[in-house]
C-alpha cells in the first residue's frame, strides 16, 4: 500500500525499469519549479493505462496535479487540459502499450497541431501490467503469453513513427541514464510544441532487455543503444531519418524542428480576430 493511497496497492516489480524514469521526471519538473518559480500545481501529470499509468500514484516529493485516464486516451485528456489551462505544463505518461495500440490514432492530430505537451513513454515491448502480452513494438517471432508461437507482425519503429507524424521534437532514451533522461524531460518541457521523449524502459518480469541494450563492453559485445553523436544536426528531418534507419537505439535528441507556434498561440490568434457577437445577434441569425 501507499500512504498517499492506502485503499489500493501502486507499485513496480523491483528493478523495474520506471523506476528511473519517475526519478528522472522528478528532477526535470524540479528544475523547471526552481527556473520558473511556479507552483508544483501548475505542472499536471496525465496517465493512461498500464504500468506506466502508476506514476501519477508513485511521484515522490511535492505532487503536481495528476489524471489517471482511460487507455490510450492520455493524449485527448492532455488535449482537453491544454485548452481549458493553456499556461500549465502538461506532461503525458504512457507505455508502449497504452500510447502505440489504441492510443496511436491521437498522436498525429497532436502533431499536427503542434499541441505543447511533453509525452514521455516508456517501452518494454510488452504488456507487463497485464502478464507480458505482445505490444506494438515487441519483435517479429517474439514468444509471449499472447503468441506463444512467435509474434506475426513487425516490431513498430516507434522512433519513425513520431518522425513521419511530423512531431516536433522527438528524443530517445534509457531508463537507467537518469541524468541524461532528466535532461531530455526538462528540454522537452521548454519545448514549444508537442515534444515525445521515448524511454526504453525494461520490463523485469516479462521482457528484461538490460542487457541486450547495454551490451558487454569489456568483452567487446555492443549494446543496441548507442549515443547519437555531437555532430547530428537535429534541425534536419533527413539527418534524423538517418538516425533512426541506423537500428539499434540511439541515445540523445533525434529531432527538433524550428519553433513554431504552439496550438494555443494559434488560438489566441484566431480569437483576437473573431468578432464576439451578443446573445442577441446570435438568436437573430437563427430567425433571420
Amino acid at each position: 500500500m501507499t500512504d498517499k493511497n492506502p485503499e489500493y496497492d501502486f507499485k513496480w516489480c523491483p528493478g523495474c525499469g520506471d523506476f528511473g524514469v519517475r526519478r528522472a521526471l522528478e528532477q526535470a519538473v524540479a528544475r523547471r519549479l526552481t527556473d520558473t518559480e511556479e507552483p508544483i500545481e501548475n505542472t499536471v501529470v496525465v496517465a493512461g493505462i498500464g504500468c506506466s499509468g502508476n506514476m501519477v500514484h508513485l511521484l515522490e516529493g511535492p505532487q503536481p496535479f495528476g489524471i489517471h485516464g482511460l487507455h490510450g486516451r492520455s493524449l485527448p485528456i492532455a488535449f482537453g487540459t491544454k485548452m481549458a489551462r493553456p499556461e500549465l505544463n502538461v506532461v503525458v505518461v504512457a507505455g508502449d502499450g497504452d500510447f502505440l495500440s489504441i492510443g496511436m490514432e491521437h498522436i498525429a492530430p497532436q502533431a499536427q497541431r503542434n499541441l505543447n505537451v511533453t509525452a514521455v513513454i516508456m517501452d518494454n515491448a510488452v504488456y507487463g501490467l497485464t502478464k507480458g502480452q505482445s505490444s506494438p513494438t515487441s519483435e517479429l517471432g517474439m514468444v509471449t503469453s499472447s503468441t506463444p508461437y512467435g509474434k506475426p507482425e513487425e516490431g513498430l519503429n516507434a522512433l519513425k513513427l513520431y518522425l513521419t507524424y511530423g512531431v516536433s521534437h522527438v528524443a530517445s532514451a534509457m531508463s537507467s541514464k537518469i541524468k541524461d533522461l532528466a535532461g531530455m524531460v526538462y528540454d522537452a518541457m521548454e519545448y514549444p510544441g508537442f515534444s515525445i521523449v521515448h524511454v526504453q524502459s525494461p520490463c523485469t518480469e516479462f521482457n528484461d532487455t538490460y542487457q541486450e541494450l547495454k551490451g558487454k563492453p569489456r568483452e567487446g559485445i555492443p549494446g543496441l543503444a548507442w549515443d547519437i553523436p555531437d555532430s547530428h544536426d537535429t534541425r534536419d528531418i533527413r539527418a534524423a531519418n538517418g538516425i533512426v534507419e541506423q537500428g539499434g537505439v540511439p541515445l540523445g535528441v533525434v529531432y527538433q524542428a524550428e519553433p513554431k507556434l504552439p496550438l494555443e498561440k494559434r488560438v489566441e490568434k484566431m480569437n483576437a480576430n473573431a468578432r464576439v457577437r451578443t446573445p442577441q445577434e446570435m438568436l437573430n441569425s437563427y430567425t433571420s
